[in-house]
């Protein structure tokens, strides 16, 4: 409206002119007297003893039933509670307002960027206002376009003498919000967190939820808005404790056969014992030898990063595992070691190393002679250290560098402790250790170095194996098993540790194809060699002859490790992270498998306990939940990044790096659907409740919505959701399916109206009520409170609510998973953390029906499957629970 009338208007539209002019300037001055009174309350209840306000006489504030300001007035300001990672403050923001107004910076126009008025809850599009935010406790008003004549609140000049007044009053409200501002922060200063801290009858916010309170949180110095329900009246009524659910794990999929050795051994108990992240399976199979896997897992869960070599002392009880190096969250290294631990109770027995290895521990072997009381240690140094331990008193009885060259396998003699040898990278060392025994470091180790003569030099000499007769059998990268003797004259020499003590080569046979990458000596004397190029296992007798052999199926990978199992049970890790059973006369089949790659995509199936994983090694693997097996895979012959089922469970669509995504039938694996959406990965893909609908999040920033045939195997373009200024990251479906949650590469928080034509819903208010069907978003207000302590936006990859909406899983970048109840709207809320992986966890789902959930470790292409422990009834939870007392913000317990 212009300030001089048109040449249409009478008198009486210049008055009614007038009175509008002076109803808006009466308004602005009684919202602004209202938050003086606010404020003035406040001070009373600071200064009175902690009793109501009703019951001193006081009228406690009421939430603002008055109705919504014409277009171009000024909004209702509020208190806002403010987290900058999670340290939060109190702030006054202005409150939402009619279309055109906004409590962020503007917007930018033009290209993929968010158009102009539109409303992100993060400050990822807007060109200014993205770094750090301005002086608290400023009230700050975006102008609408429509009204540019309208002047800032807190302007610093007036062009005519009615703003004055107005100037004052805007002033004295500032200087109120700075007075909440100081509060809040001396508070927090004090150690006491105004998010966190347990709520009352006193508390200082519990009657100051006026319409239209918010949250904000600061990430990379971009401000997050969200905005509360308005069913909650105050943030003390939610959840404040870690959840009452806890997580077991259940079973590990997968198996650490792609690059390491020394890592399946079979123990008395008839369990067999391998590793894969941070975690040692002992796994005990079902059904007879060649049969199904069935059985069951236990889990030792001692070690703080990736495990790396197993040996079993002799007893076949006592385990020592070696595990490499790492860092914590805070980057501070986590240095090797190696665990000593007692396999029935898995109780940790001695911890051997700390501090003295570097990098990692790549081969160690007890001694044999001496009923395992030495322990030998090979680390990943650039000298590949080598050293002797006492495993009873964990002492260090001995220590030499090896060798600049990789060192692959570690053994005593079974005849005499005083003999090690090493091999690896184009050598064989024997060792004679002396003296010290029982003395720490006053040891010596002495080396002789195999001599190859007239037999080619190998490039690698992966494994060995002592003979009963004292020779040893290395097998090399040419396919060759050499026979290692001790010469005639050193033979003579008596004593533990003759200086002259030398081996020499005594025979060779051509084994394999490619490179020998196992050597296993049975019960009845024989030996068993597994190739790598060529897949086969052969069985040697005296004299190395061939006694009989078998081929392990190709896309199982080549032999990694052989174990001798009870009877003529044989077990057989693969390189491609497979474990199998069997026997060379009826052959192998898996009882574990694994991806060998890094993994990202992950869904659960909607009413059946299967889950969908893939990732880098361009697998998609069905599992059965129930039967802890590997239902299906096929080859994508591209890198999956995500999926999910359909929700009548006949299709999955899986999004590929490349910006295809199929959808696959899950009972004849067939491809229905081939459809590319851009040049860029897909980060995620996700059907609505009702199957009608499928929403593909591109990194072209673009959300592409497809109309779903009822059994899921035919869609059609249906529209585009333009607007994110950034890749997009996750999103979920609302209860009703015609609305859209998204989160961007830039922490901002987008609604949809897909049904309405996917038109992106420019006041974030209206949707602070919507019911999500799915909550995987990572950003929101009901779950702003997983965030950590000082985080960077990129520290939390995957989130999950449960169906029952009572607690929300988390996966971090810290190999940790977590559990929160939910909603966790509480800045840093106490978890409980889980660990086992060793490398990030890229994805986290429930199942259908709450009873497990599915985590996945990235590199260490590791899946594990957990149990929900005291888990309540079905159903979801009240809509502001408090099932649990408050518990101190910093509270984090490590299950």
């Amino acid at each position: 409206m212009d300030g001089a009338g048109g040449p249409g208007e009478g008198p009486a539209q210049e008055v009614l002119r007038s009175l509008s002019q002076r109803l808006q300037v009466q308004e602005k001055e009684m919202e602004l007297v209202k938050a003086a009174l606010a404020e003035a309350l406040r001070l009373l209840r600071l200064q009175a003893p902690p009793t109501s306000l009703q019951d001193a006489g006081i009228p406690a504030p009421t939430r603002d039933s008055s109705p919504a300001a014409p277009p171009g007035l000024p909004p209702t300001c509020s208190p806002s509670l403010v987290s900058r990672g999670t340290q939060t403050e109190v702030q006054m923001e202005p409150s939402p307002g009619p279309p055109g107004l906004s409590n962020g910076p503007p917007a930018p126009q033009g290209g993929s960027e968010e158009p102009s008025g539109t409303q992100s809850e993060g400050g990822g599009s807007s060109s200014s206002g993205t770094g750090s935010p301005g002086p608290p406790g400023i009230l700050r008003l975006v102008q609408p376009p429509q009204r540019a004549d309208t002047p800032r609140r807190n302007s610093s000049s007036s062009s005519s003498p009615s703003e004055r007044p107005r100037q004052k009053l805007s002033r004295k409200a500032a200087s109120s919000a700075n007075l909440l501002l100081r509060s809040g922060s001396t508070e927090s200063r004090g150690g006491k967190d105004p998010l966190s801290s347990p709520g009352g009858p006193g508390s200082r916010r519990s009657n100051y939820n006026l319409e239209g309170i918010s949250v904000k949180m600061f990430l990379r110095g971009r401000p997050i808005t969200m905005y509360i329900p308005s069913g909650i009246r105050s943030l003390e009524e939610l959840p404040s404790g870690p959840p009452p659910e806890t997580l077991s794990l259940d079973w590990v999929y997968g198996y650490r056969g792609r690059d390491s050795r020394s890592n399946l051994f079979v123990l008395r108990s008839g369990e067999v014992v391998y590793f894969i992240a941070c975690v040692v399976v002992l796994y005990r199979p079902g059904g007879g030898p060649g049969g199904p896997g069935g059985g069951g897992q236990r889990h030792y869960r001692g070690h703080t990063d990736c495990v790396r070599c197993l040996a079993v002392h002799p007893d076949g009880v006592r385990v020592a595992s070696g595990q490499t190096a790492g860092v914590d969250k805070d980057g501070k290294p986590l240095q090797p070691v190696v665990h000593v631990w007692d396999s029935e109770t898995l109780l940790k027995l001695q911890e051997i190393g700390l501090g003295a290895f570097e990098r990692g521990v790549g081969a160690l072997a007890f001694s044999v002679a001496d009923q395992g009381a030495f322990l030998c240690v090979v680390d990943d140094s650039n000298e590949h250290m080598l050293s002797v331990w006492d495993c009873s008193r964990g002492t260090k009885l001995a220590e030499i560098k090896s060798t600049n060259d990789s060192v692959l396998a570690v053994g005593f003699s079974p005849r005499d402790s005083s003999c090690i040898v090493t091999s690896g990278k184009s050598h064989v060392h024997f060792w004679n250790w002396s003296g010290g025994v029982g003395v720490p470091g006053n040891g010596t180790l002495t080396r002789k170095q195999g001599v190859f003569g007239k037999y080619k030099k190998p490039k690698f000499i992966p494994c060995f194996v002592f003979l009963p007769d004292g020779d040893i059998l290395t097998g090399d990268s040419e396919g060759n098993i050499l026979t290692w003797g001790r010469s005639l004259s050193d033979s003579r020499t008596p004593g533990r540790g003759g200086a002259k003590e030398t081996y020499g080569i005594v025979a060779q046979a051509h084994a394999h194809e490619g490179s020998i990458f196992a050597l296993c000596l049975r019960r009845d004397g024989t030996v068993l060699s597994g190739g790598g190029r060529d897949r086969r296992l052969v069985q040697w007798g005296p004299g190395l002859v061939a006694l009989q052999e078998a081929e392990i199926p190709e896309h199982f990978g080549a032999v990694r490790a052989i174990a001798e199992g009870l009877g003529s049970e044989l077990l057989v890790g693969t390189t491609k992270n497979a474990l199998l059973r069997g026997d060379l006369a009826q052959g192998f089949s898996p009882v574990i498998q694994g991806h060998t790659d890094e993994l990202w995509g992950l869904c659960t199936h909607p009413f059946q306990n299967r889950f969908l994983t893939c990732g880098h090694d361009r697998q998609l693997c069905l599992w059965d939940g129930e039967g802890h097996a590997l239902a299906w895979s096929i080859d994508l012959k591209e890198t999956g990044l995500c999926a999910d089922f359909h929700p009548s469970g006949a299709v999955v669509a899986v999004g590929l790096n490349t910006g295809r995504w199929l959808v696959l039938d899950t009972e004849t694996r067939e491809i229905v659907s081939d459809v590319t959406d851009g040049n860029e990965q897909l980060s995620v893909v996700r059907y609505s409740p009702d199957g009608l609908y499928l929403a593909i999040g591109s990194h072209d920033n673009m959300i592409y919505i497809y109309s779903v045939s009822s059994d899921g195997a035919k869609s059609s373009r249906f529209g585009r959701c333009v607007g994110h200024s950034s890749f997009i990251t996750h999103l979920d479906w609302s209860k009703d399916g015609n609305f859209i949650m998204s989160n961007s590469g830039d922490y901002e928080i987008l609604y949809w109206d897909v049904a309405g034509g996917c038109k992106l819903l420019r006041n974030r208010y209206e949707s602070r009520d919507r019911e999500w069907a799915t909550y995987t978003c990572v950003l929101g207000f009901h779950v702003y409170g997983v965030w950590p302590d000082g985080s960077d936006g990129t520290d939390i990859n995957s989130l999950c609510r449960s169906h029952n909406e009572r607690v929300v899983a988390v996966a971090d970048d810290f190999c940790k998973v977590h559990l929160f109840q939910y909603p966790c709207a509480r800045a840093k809320a106490p978890s409980l953390v889980y660990g086992g992986h060793g490398s990030h966890v890229t994805s986290v789902r429930f199942t259908h029906d709450d009873s497990h959930l599915v985590s996945l470790g990235g590199k260490d292409a590791s899946i594990f499957q957990w149990r929900v422990l005291g888990a309540g009834g079905a159903g979801p939870a009240p809509a502001t629970p408090s099932r649990t007392p408050s518990l101190s913000p910093a509270s984090s317990l490590d299950v």
